[in-house]
């Protein structure tokens, strides 16, 4: 599974990361590939507002509120079925 926090590196945008690499560290999947992307070429690429999550190229979140660790652990879980 690869992974993408996308944001400039503000501070929703890295705890946003943070959060997720909690998650990924919960659920055990050491498969999981998170990448911090912070060029805003490549974010705009897939998302308006940031900060945003995606998931195997699908966007599962954008912007605010932030996801919990508890939210992004359940999408991530629906995500591999």
């Amino acid at each position: 599974m690869k992974i993408k926090v996308l944001g400039p590196g503000c501070k929703n945008c890295e705890t946003l990361h943070k959060s997720t690499l909690a998650a990924v560290e919960e659920l055990g999947m050491s498969d999981a590939y998170v990448e911090y992307v912070k060029d805003i070429s490549e974010i705009s690429k897939y998302i308006m507002a940031t900060p945003g999550l995606v998931v195997d190229e699908v966007v599962v979140h954008e912007g605010k509120p932030l996801p919990t660790v508890a939210k992004i652990k359940e999408i991530l879980q629906k995500t591999t079925g």
